[in-house]
């Protein structure tokens, strides 16, 4: 009898139906050894060596043994990745298997082809990716449990930091302090509504260039400007001066990389990193679709001549890219030689998957990614007319589908955003007149950098190099958990803890949430994984520098750093000052005589704070006769009575008029779109529903 281990019992279940029965497979259930919970686990001293401690439960870790010990041979067939290969190793070292019959198999699907090919050739386990992952929990570990007490010292107790994921907290907080120093800029666009006499249909046309110089995005600065060009405009005829056509092929994407997969499961399903992962690791243990963590966009010849195959059959020949595609990862540092994530076979469509409704669209998606790769180009033509009236210069652009291509079966983002649908223009060659329906002035404002979508994040960290696609998801669940970043509608926004941790870091540990240093050290691991590096070295010379450094800022950074001082005496005490103080929840009132004084007051229900951070307006209180005083909250800024708690009355804050509403004669004020985008509504909404992108005139 051969034993077999693989990490879960889905996917021993699975694999059991390929093998004969000579075989027993058995789960490990994860990971058998780690480093232990409390203490630093690596011995400094003794070249970093880890200290594992049997992780797995007692009776899993009996049952091995026990099989292991009976059996002719020992195939270990976890995971094919660096994980993967540290868990057979660990399995070797915790059962004691001898080295004479133990077996080491991987492949990146689970068939009965892939299996047996595997079964076939065994080799023995590789200790460069052993060595790759030792060195990665061990780094990992040190930062975490050196660098976290000082958090805890300096700031408040629950604290972390990480290598990997405070160069991904940063990525948020920088983009924040973006945001919040941001300056809208106002500009004018103008569009001309044209018609060519007795032809459809009629067409927009922007004005582009004035005496045949180009205008910037910001040329046209204000309303006066728009309105005198307007007037100007107006007078003059338009005429066709030339037109320019050309034919455009759009290739398709390529098949999913564990990246792109968790981006695009984002953008169509609305599904996070983690529930992504946990999903493909479903598909995958089922034997539905290859291995979830990779960086290839390797298809095998075999896999590609099933999906053309499939393509010619749905499809028809047309559709089929004119000889099979292959593509090349644009990154330096792909691991292992895996294949893209595609389904085992294609034949499978998502509504012949068992699991669940989730996992059935997640297939579906990969399914048609991964035929959409080897389909033909989309062919569209596109059309630019260059009109001219007086010394103004407009451009119109027009854009036919001739060929769906790949787009039959998978739309793109940018196809999303731009639309597929065709933007017809009518016959048109020079000298043709064209006749003026409307001149159109539109207002419009600079926009600032969107904040981070988990998506966007992992397309950032991938950019960067930051962390590989075992990470991403985790590195994201961390930030979560911690309460350093918070989801609202979709995006990633910094906690007040977040930012403080980020702060210090960058003022102290520079190159802790450096991501030039952490992409490095990413490279680093890679070069371990391939034999080029010894991971000792390689932890070394991160951790002595490092080392020397906390000890020196243990004694510098003082936590009253963090501390923020008021002039306003101690309302318990009356001796100490008040102070603001962190804390578990956020910022909080405390006395700067702590602990012979323990007040303590949270900011946001404090009455102080929110007088202090007030302004008064000309307007009382219909309550009491107090003074209104303006407030704000996590909704936003809002009008209160000053004497408050005694009086609770609030209204909504007026908003700045711009003039009035031309159909019920209230206010106009200034609003958003759920994108960021801004219009000029009725006040008295949702009664009015009187809305305009063009900002009105104000008198």
């Amino acid at each position: 009898m051969n034993l077999v281990i693989v990490e879960s019992p889905t996917k021993a279940k699975t694999i059991e139906k390929y093998l004969g029965k000579n075989f027993l497979v058995l789960a490990s259930f994860g990971h058998v050894r780690d480093l232990p919970e409390k203490g630093l686990g690596v011995r400094i001293n003794k070249n970093f060596l880890p200290i594992y401690r049997t992780i797995a439960k007692k009776e899993v870790v009996e049952r091995l043994k026990k099989h292991a010990k009976e059996a002719d041979e020992v195939i270990l067939a976890t995971d094919l990745d660096r994980e993967g290969e540290a868990i057979a190793w660990h399995l070797c070292e915790l059962l004691k298997l001898p080295k004479s019959k133990t077996k080491r198999v991987v492949f990146d699907e689970i068939t009965k082809e892939a299996i047996l090919k595997a079964f076939a050739h065994p080799r023995e386990i590789n200790k460069t990716l052993v060595n790759a992952q030792i060195a990665r929990r061990v780094l990992d570990r040190l930062v975490g449990y050196k660098l976290s007490p000082l958090l805890w010292q300096k700031i408040r107790r629950g604290l972390s930091a990480g290598r990997v994921q405070s160069a991904a907290l940063r990525l948020i907080v920088d983009r924040e302090e973006e945001i919040e120093k941001f300056q809208p800029k106002e500009y004018w666009l103008i569009r001309a509504h044209l018609e060519k006499p007795d032809e459809t249909p009629r067409f927009l046309a922007d004005l582009y260039a004035v005496e045949g110089k180009r205008l910037s995005k910001f040329s046209i600065k204000n309303k006066e400007e728009a309105e005198r060009l307007k007037e100007e405009i107006l007078e003059k005829d338009f005429k066709v001066i030339k037109v320019k056509e050309k034919d455009v092929l759009k290739s398709p994407p390529p098949p999913f990389i564990t990246s792109t997969l968790q981006q695009e499961a984002h953008r169509l399903l609305r599904f996070s990193a983690k529930k992504t992962m946990m999903l493909a690791q479903m598909l995958y243990e089922a034997g539905y679709i290859t291995y979830m963590r990779t960086d290839s966009l390797h298809l095998s010849a075999q896999a590609i001549s099933a999906a053309r195959k499939i393509i010619e059959k749905e499809f028809g020949e047309q559709f089929l890219s004119l000889a099979p595609r292959q593509f090349k990862s644009t990154s330096k540092l792909t691991q292992e030689a895996h294949e893209a994530i595609r389904p085992s076979d294609f034949e499978i469509l998502a509504e012949d998957i068992d699991l669940n409704k989730d996992a059935a669209r997640l297939y579906d998606l990969i399914w048609r990614r991964t035929l959409a790769s080897q389909m033909s180009e989309a062919k569209v033509k596109e059309t630019e007319v260059f009109i001219e009236a007086g010394r103004f210069s407009f451009l119109a652009k027009g854009e036919v589908m001739q060929f769906l291509g790949f787009l039959k079966l998978y739309l793109t983002e940018s196809d999303v955003e731009e639309g597929i649908a065709n933007k017809k223009l009518p016959p048109l060659k020079e000298g043709d007149k064209l006749s003026l329906l409307e001149l159109i002035t539109k207002q419009n404002f600079s926009q600032p950098p969107s904040r981070y979508s988990e998506a966007t994040l992992i397309k950032a960290l991938e950019k960067e190099g930051i962390g590989r696609p075992s990470t991403y998801a985790p590195i994201i669940s961390t930030l979560i958990e911690r309460g350093y970043v918070e989801i609202k509608d979709g995006k990633l926004f910094p906690q007040e803890v977040g930012k403080v941790v980020t702060q210090l870091l960058k003022e102290h540990f520079a190159e802790i949430v450096d991501l030039k240093f952490t992409a490095r050290m990413e490279n680093d691991l890679d070069e371990i994984a391939s034999g080029q590096k010894e991971w000792q070295a390689v932890v070394a010379s991160f951790y002595f520098p490092f080392a020397k450094k906390l000890d020196d800022k243990k004694e510098t950074i003082k936590k009253e750093d963090f501390i923020e001082t008021t002039d306003e005496a101690c309302p318990l005490c009356g001796i100490g000052k008040k102070v603001i103080r962190f804390g578990r929840f956020g910022r909080f009132y405390a006395c700067s005589r702590f602990p012979e004084c323990d007040y303590s007051e949270g900011m946001q229900n404090s009455s102080e704070s929110k007088e202090k951070n007030s302004q008064q307006v000309a307007k009382k209180c219909p309550n009491c006769g107090g003074f209104l005083l303006e407030r704000k909250s996590h909704f936003g800024k809002f009008l209160g009575c000053s004497n408050f708690p005694k009086c609770n009355y609030v209204e909504a804050l007026p908003k700045k008029s711009f003039g009035k509403c031309p159909s019920c004669g209230s206010n106009l004020v200034l609003r958003k779109t759920k994108k960021g985008r801004i219009f000029y509504g009725c006040a008295n909404f949702p009664n009015c529903n009187y809305a305009s992108w063009q900002k009105p005139d104000e008198s």
